[in-house]
C-alpha cells in the first residue's frame, strides 16, 4: 500500500521573496527523504511565495525520495477535491488516547501532521486540526520534530515496527568543537549515537550559534 503523509503548514513564513526560513526547508526537504520512494508526501497551506520556493528547493534533491506536491490549498480543501473522507486520515496528535501501531496501516493511508515543526514549549497548535475531526494518534508523551514525527511515523504504519522499539535520543548535544555545542529540546530517532537530523541541519545550527555571540 502506498502511504501519504500530509503536512499543513502552519508556520508564519517570512516577509521575504523566499518566505520559507531555511530550518524549515530543510525539515521539509528530509520528510520527502524519510518517507520512501514508496511514499507520497503533500505539503499543503502555503502561500503562493512560499510553496513556489518549496517547489524549488524539493526539486534539487538528488537522492531517492517520495513523490510530493506542494499546495497552496488546505488539507480539508485537498480532502474534498479527492474525495477522500476524513476516515482515511490518521491525525499525528499528541494529545489522542491511542498509541500508533502497525495495525493503523489497515485503517488509515493517510497520516496528517501539522507542520509545526516542534514548538519549546509545545503551544498545541496541532488543535487546530484537531477541531476538524479526524481519527487521531500518538507518538508518544515527548515532542518530536515535524520530520522526526513523520519518520516515526513511516516506521510503525509501513515498516511495521512498534512504537517502542524504535531507537530515541532524547535532547540530545550537538557538539560543534571543544568550545561549542547545543542541546536540541525535542526527541530524534538516533543512528548509532547520532540523532538523525536534517541535511544541513548541523551546519545552520552552527551558523546560528555564531550569529548569536554578543562581542
Amino acid at each position: 500500500m502506498t502511504f501519504t503523509y500530509v503536512i499543513e503548514h502552519m508556520e508564519e513564513d517570512e516577509t521575504t521573496p523566499k518566505s520559507l526560513p531555511p530550518w524549515v526547508e530543510l525539515e521539509y526537504a528530509h520528510m520527502i527523504m524519510l518517507a520512501g520512494i514508496n511514499g507520497r508526501v503533500e505539503f499543503t497551506h502555503l502561500s503562493h511565495n512560499s510553496s513556489s520556493s518549496l517547489d524549488a528547493r524539493l526539486a534539487s534533491i538528488n537522492e531517492l525520495s517520495a513523490s510530493y506536491r506542494v499546495h497552496t490549498q488546505s488539507v480539508m480543501e485537498l480532502l474534498e477535491q479527492n474525495n477522500i473522507p476524513i476516515t482515511r486520515v490518521c491525525l499525528l496528535d499528541p494529545k489522542a488516547q491511542t498509541v500508533l501501531a502497525p495495525e493503523d496501516g489497515k485503517i488509515f493511508d493517510h497520516f496528517l501532521f501539522g507542520g509545526i515543526l516542534g514548538d519549546d514549549p509545545p503551544r498545541d497548535r496541532t488543535s487546530e486540526l484537531r477541531q476538524l475531526g479526524f481519527p487521531s494518534r500518538q507518538l508518544g508523551s515527548m515532542q518530536m520534530t515535524t520530520d522526526t514525527a513523520l519518520a516515526v511515523t513511516k516506521r510503525v504504519i509501513d515498516d511495521k515496527v512498534q512504537l517502542n522499539a524504535i531507537p530515541y535520543v532524547d535532547f540530545p548535544t550537538i557538539t560543534f568543537n571543544a568550545k561549542e555545542s547545543v542541546e536540541m529540546p525535542f526527541r530524534y530517532i538516533v543512528n548509532g549515537k547520532e540523532p538523525v537530523l536534517p541535511p544541513g541541519m548541523r551546519e545552520l545550527l552552527h551558523e546560528d550559534l555564531n550569529k548569536s555571540v554578543i562581542f
